[in-house]
């Protein structure tokens, strides 16, 4: 089994920014499943059009990969799972307009209306991480995901954007999913 972790944009070198490079070395540790996480092509606007490709044929995301996305990362691992069967997503801070956002809105995700029946389709799982308290995405977009994917989603009131170091909760799913 594999896990992909797929940051948010800006993050700047991904195994020292936020949780990611804990919740890699955490992963790898764990029997039988292999993490990948890379710093991203156009890590600044993180357009769908150089990211999806980079998971599928650099990151080899499939039908055995859990997706693990944060931010625009959630957003990217959606849209993968429009297209392509996944294991599972995670999501972290995930949303569903750009907010207004001239950077978010060139990336490309927002264009289109989401395609949730397919993303449900193609994933064997939907587990969400969201934060009433998180301050860019507000909690309506949170919710709009959960809804609209029927998801399995640990809501908080004090993780904000997920943006701490460590992040024990996200492990234990990933040892919960991967004994199904």
């Amino acid at each position: 089994m594999k896990a992909a972790i797929i940051p948010g944009n800006g993050a700047g070198d991904v195994f020292h920014a936020n949780w990611y490079g804990w919740a890699y070395k955490q992963i790898n540790k764990l029997e039988n499943v292999t993490c990948s996480l890379e710093n991203m092509p156009d890590p600044i606007t993180a357009r769908e059009s150089i990211w999806i490709p980079f998971m599928r044929d650099k990151l080899e995301c499939n039908e055995d990969t859990i997706i693990i996305g944060h931010s625009s990362g959630a957003e990217a691992a959606m849209r993968f799972a429009e297209q392509y069967k996944v294991k599972g997503i995670i999501l972290v801070s995930a949303c569903v307009t750009d907010l207004g956002d001239e950077n978010e809105r060139a990336s490309g995700y927002y264009s289109r209306p989401w395609e949730w029946t397919k993303i449900k389709a193609n994933s064997g799982f939907v587990v969400q991480f969201g934060s009433t308290d998180d301050p860019f995405i507000p909690w309506e977009e949170q919710q709009t995901v959960a809804d609209q994917l029927g998801t399995d989603l640990r809501k908080y009131s004090d993780k904000g954007h997920f943006m701490n170091s460590t992040f024990p909760e996200l492990i234990n799913v990933v040892k919960e999913k991967m004994k199904q």
